[in-house]
């Protein structure tokens, strides 16, 4: 398991009601296709400041997690869990010292009931892009770090939700 000093991964899963796990930058997959999901199978495309084409491309996302060195990948079965703690969690490691701390979340955001793209963002201290939307394969990523993901086929099944903070 990866360390890294003043962080204590067990103290921030059970007070943000998640599951992490610190791993190594590189085993996130950035990947071109991934954007398209959000372009041709979601309706948000273009509603919101944290979807494409405003948040970061993949180009973007790979040169950007190119330059930390850690990354607390977050696991919950609820989507919303997840937005609420990746911009938590990166202001805590920011205060700690982490000055280069950025996350990303799940899903697109909900934090107005329209996002007034021309005026900018609302609530930028809580507002996040999703993963999938900066190109990350969080199938790929969850798997490469032992976490549960399968393709879910009916509203029934058990979702599972991922978010990353990047840092160091």
């Amino acid at each position: 398991m990866v360390e890294v000093k003043g962080v204590d991964v067990e103290e921030i899963s059970r007070r943000y009601e998640v599951e992490a796990k610190l791993i190594d930058p590189e085993t996130i997959c950035v990947e071109d296709w991934v954007r398209m999901k959000c372009q041709f199978g979601c309706g948000g495309y273009g509603a919101r400041l944290t979807c494409p084409p405003y948040s970061p491309t993949p180009s973007q996302t790979r040169e950007i997690i190119s330059g930390f060195k850690n990354a607390l990948l977050i696991h919950s079965h609820n989507s919303r869990k997840i937005k609420e703690a990746v911009p938590e969690i990166e202001r805590e490691l920011f205060l700690k010292g982490f000055y280069k701390a950025w996350g990303m979340g799940a899903g697109p955001c909900n934090l107005c009931d329209e996002c007034d793209i021309d005026a900018g963002c609302r609530f930028p201290r809580k507002a996040r892009p999703a993963m999938e939307a900066c190109g990350l394969d969080v199938y790929a990523t969850a798997r490469a770090n032992a976490f549960p993901i399968e393709v879910v086929t009916s509203k029934d099944q058990e979702q599972n939700h991922y978010g990353v903070v990047l840092f160091e």
